[in-house]
């Protein structure tokens, strides 16, 4: 939706997580009854004010590249919204997709990740220091007018969220005004981020999809610092080893690829099948075809997932090449 701002060998096995994980779109009804601070949030909610968010004011149309502007301003990418603009205005629609917003943050290497649309999630992040960027509906269900602002506070007093947002560095808008236009938009917010600092609200696998965004349109280097980040956080959860091991792999470093599968072993609770036929895969490669076949059995043996098959064949092909005494130490 644009906004117009009016104003067959062994190898490893890839994205196993991936897969089967989807991020669901939100999907909102406007409510005509009034909300205050109370239905609005779980506890009581504190003042709070990111004075070092920058402000751009908004041209004629360009609400997006004003928004993203400040938000990689923000998370140390400086940059304007005529810089951006090239890269997201449609001129035939008048406005920028939300999809090309986090685009243009990926390939300014940062992670663009979307927060749960609820008025706690916008307030866990900007107690952590993180703006958020928002998109509203200022018209109407049937006559929209869409809009980027960057949310960067609440006022208790006023109960009213403070955005970055037109021409107004500091705008107020009152908690159930801003209720409205956001829900009328399918409460979208996200956060733009550098990759070695993770979002307030981040849960695992959203944030594993969302480094592996960068990954896939070319930044590995910022996607594997993503990675890393997160096993900092969840050392537990076995498709961010996954992840890690095939970016290593793709990148031609096997030894670090190696380590990366090992340290996987030891720590993740899941997804464990995938890194041993991985590491299987990584050894026989290098030409240890006993340790390549014990940890190929060992994942066919704990296979219980969509990748049953290709444990086996990998297991099939480090027995082949151990009988023909091809390449093996």
């Amino acid at each position: 939706m644009a906004a117009p701002c009016l104003p067959a060998t062994p190898r490893l096995i890839a994205r196993a997580m991936l897969a089967v994980t989807g991020l669901l779109a939100l999907g909102g009804c406007a409510s005509f009854t009034a909300m205050d601070a109370q239905e609005a949030f779980s506890a009581p909610p504190e003042a709070v004010e990111l004075t070092d968010v920058p402000y751009h004011p908004q041209e004629a149309l360009q609400c997006g590249p004003a928004a993203l502007a400040e938000m990689l301003g923000w998370s140390g990418h400086a940059t304007t919204p005529e810089a951006l603009k090239g890269d997201l205005f449609i001129p035939a629609r008048e406005g920028t997709l939300q999809t090309e917003i986090l685009a243009q943050a990926r390939i300014r290497n940062r992670v663009a990740y979307r927060i749960p649309g609820t008025f706690d999630a916008l307030l866990e992040e900007l107690h952590a220091g993180h703006p958020v960027m928002v998109f509203q509906n200022l018209g109407l269900a049937w006559l929209p007018v869409w809009h980027y602002a960057v949310l960067v506070g609440y006022e208790p007093a006023e109960e009213a969220f403070i955005l970055r947002s037109g021409e107004y560095e500091r705008h107020h808008s009152p908690l159930d005004h801003f209720r409205r236009t956001w829900e009328r938009a399918d409460q979208w917010a996200v956060v733009i981020i550098p990759p070695d600092r993770l979002p307030a609200t981040a849960e695992p696998t959203r944030w594993l999809r969302a480094a592996h965004d960068l990954e896939t349109i070319g930044r590995a280097e910022t996607a594997e610092v993503a990675y890393r980040t997160g096993l900092e956080r969840w050392p537990g959860h076995g498709g961010l080893h996954v992840a890690l091991v095939n970016l290593l792999h793709a990148r031609g470093d096997a030894d670090a690829a190696e380590t990366a599968a090992r340290q996987g072993l030891d720590q993740a609770e899941s997804r464990r099948d995938v890194l041993r036929n991985n590491l299987a895969t990584l050894l026989l490669e290098r030409g240890a075809c006993e340790e390549a076949e014990r940890w190929a059995r060992e994942a066919v043996a704990d296979a219980d997932g969509p990748f049953t098959e290709n444990f086996r064949r990998t297991l099939e092909s480090i027995r082949e090449r151990k009988n023909a005494g091809n390449g093996c130490d």
